[in-house]
């Protein structure tokens, strides 16, 4: 199968083309680099380096299937600038999603996010209102509205995948590479923004592939959605100190003092997985294996 990844050089990105080559699948990958890294970016993949905000239907010949990716990596971008995350994520799926319709595109996955739900219960199903708190989460319910407007309008049959938070090799931003770059020039002190008692579901990047995958294999309906997370959640501080143990550093923790950690942070975050489970999906790396795995990683980069 010819399929197309956007945002493909990043970090989630360019797990899922590993991934699909490794099954054997024709691979392109258009990135911008904007977030991403030529590094990623496999060596049996076809890479064009173009914005999505730019994508044509010609840039979509011969592909079946196209997973997006490509966005704003993460919500405190958004607070500081809100018309980046509204040109990065919902102008640029609008772009893609009109080049899919003009190639006839068949199939869709598309990435989205816990933040969708904003400061709901928990664990969150799938149903649950969304009432977005931050312009991420805002710009990405935008999408996913488009998403199922052009499913329904146009028969491409797609999967959205709401993310819990996704760490791992090869990811350049989150709490616990903050931790690190911030241990990693000042050992003796530890900023944490907040009061460390925030409290979120983490998932190590192979097993958001693997659901990922599963769930755009395995659905059958024009347009389906999926949580993709773990049943634990951990405070703030439980990671810093998670970290820490790895790095066998001892910092004192400064709070930055408030009940979330920058604007449009959601307090507690935890989605419920039940739906994804039926297709037969399995968490397989714990959250302290996965957080070893990673720190690992961050040490062997220098």
């Amino acid at each position: 199968m010819n399929i197309l990844v956007t945002g493909g050089a990043g970090f989630i990105g360019s797990h899922i083309a590993d991934k699909l080559i490794e099954k054997s699948e024709d691979v392109t990958i258009i990135d911008n680099l904007s977030n991403g890294n030529l590094k990623n970016v496999n060596k049996k993949a076809r890479f064009i380096k173009k914005d999505i905000n730019n994508i044509a239907a010609g840039d979509l010949k011969n592909i079946e299937t196209v997973f997006h990716l490509a966005a704003d990596p993460e919500v405190r971008i958004s607070a500081d600038n809100p018309e980046s995350s509204f040109k990065n994520n919902v102008t640029a799926t609008f772009r893609l999603l009109e080049a899919c319709r003009q190639a006839d595109i068949k199939q869709l996955v598309f990435t989205s996010t816990s933040t969708v739900y904003g400061d709901a219960i928990v664990p969150t199903p799938e149903g649950c209102p969304c009432e977005p708190i931050s312009n991420y989460g805002a710009s990405k319910l935008a999408c996913e509205g488009y998403c199922a407007s052009y499913a329904h309008s146009y028969g491409i049959k797609t999967t959205v995948l709401r993310y819990a938070n996704i760490f791992g090799e090869r990811s350049n931003h989150g709490v616990m590479y903050d931790f690190f770059q911030k241990l990693k020039k000042n050992e003796k002190e530890l900023e944490i923004l907040g009061n460390g008692k925030q409290e979120k579901s983490y998932l190590h990047v192979s097993d958001c592939v693997n659901a990922t995958l599963l769930a755009s294999e395995k659905q059958n309906k024009i347009y389906d959605v999926f949580n993709v997370g773990s049943d634990d959640k951990y405070n703030v501080d439980y990671v810093a100190k998670l970290v820490c143990k790895l790095l066998k550093v001892n910092p004192k923790f400064r709070y930055t003092g408030t009940e979330r950690g920058w604007v449009g942070d959601v307090k507690i975050m935890q989605l419920s997985v039940n739906k994804l489970k039926k297709l037969g999906w399995k968490q397989k790396i714990s959250f302290e294996e996965g957080v070893k795995k990673y720190i690992n990683w961050l040490k062997a980069q220098g």
